[in-house]
């Protein structure tokens, strides 16, 4: 295995982990985190399950390889937006010692890796 397609299959691993762990273990931090930001009920079920069924789609994508750019793109721009969301409920995140919103950094600069690595040809080789 070469190291572009262990970088693609640990961004593969981290959506499917962090879909699975939202509807399992961590969901109640979720619920937790929302609720701080004054979100609950029906709204705070669509954003943790919401989520949730987003990261698993983005790792679904992304396993199968079909249009990887778009896929790529999306990615970095759901990143973003958790981290945006996220600032805003709770900017105290951002010096949280498990850095849960620093750690969007380097993912993102993963995602950017692998966009210019897919964009010269198929990292499929």
């Amino acid at each position: 295995m070469n190291a572009w397609t262990f970088a693609r299959l640990a961004l593969v691993f981290l959506w499917l982990a962090t879909a699975l762990v939202s509807v399992t273990s961590g969901q109640q931090i979720g619920y937790d985190i929302l609720s701080s930001g004054g979100i609950d009920g029906v709204l705070a079920d669509f954003c943790v399950y919401g989520g949730a069924a987003l990261d698993l789609l983005l790792g679904l994508w992304l396993l199968t390889g079909m249009a990887p750019l778009a896929c790529l793109r999306v990615q970095g721009a759901v990143v973003l937006l958790y981290s945006l969301l996220l600032s805003l409920v709770d900017p105290g995140f951002w010096a949280h010692p498990f850095g849960p919103l620093t750690k969007n950094l380097p993912v993102l600069a993963l995602i950017l890796l692998l966009h210019q690595r897919q964009a010269r040809g198929p990292w499929f080789d």
